[in-house]
């Protein structure tokens, strides 16, 4: 059988929007295929960006290890499942501490133009602080 990539990422694109419509009003998949139920799992909590790092790190790299499997049976899906709880959760951090960070670069470097020290040195302490904890 012959795999077209567009109509496979078509179908996926449709998928993705069939779950995210039901999402976005407030309803959730109770069900999985075949009625079964869908189990929720606790996720590890990312309470600083920091952990968050590292949670999507080391949950990025079991994720990939799952899907490396030449077969995915039925617990390979929970497992992915599972996973998926945490690093939502250590993306939502994330972008909620990055969202910002483009706002305190651009007045740092209104500041700098301005030559206003203590502005300078305000926004680029509350930048730096945020962009090195993503690279040192």
């Amino acid at each position: 059988m012959i795999h077209f990539p567009l109509a496979r990422a078509s179908r996926r694109l449709a998928l993705a929007a069939a779950l995210t419509v039901p999402l976005a009003l407030g309803a959730g998949p109770a069900l999985a295929h075949g009625d079964e139920r869908v189990d929720h799992y606790e996720a590890r909590e990312s309470a600083t960006l920091q952990e968050a790092i590292a949670n999507f790190s080391e949950y990025n790299i079991k994720l990939a290890e799952v899907l490396a499997r030449s077969e995915l049976g039925s617990s390979d899906f929970e497992e992915v499942h599972e996973l998926t709880y945490t690093l939502e959760n250590a993306l939502a951090k994330i972008r909620d501490d990055l969202g910002g960070l483009a706002d305190t670069l651009e007045a740092l470097h209104l500041a700098s133009e301005d030559r206003t020290l203590e502005e300078t040195l305000a926004y680029g302490e509350a930048y730096l602080e945020t962009a090195q904890t993503l690279v040192p």
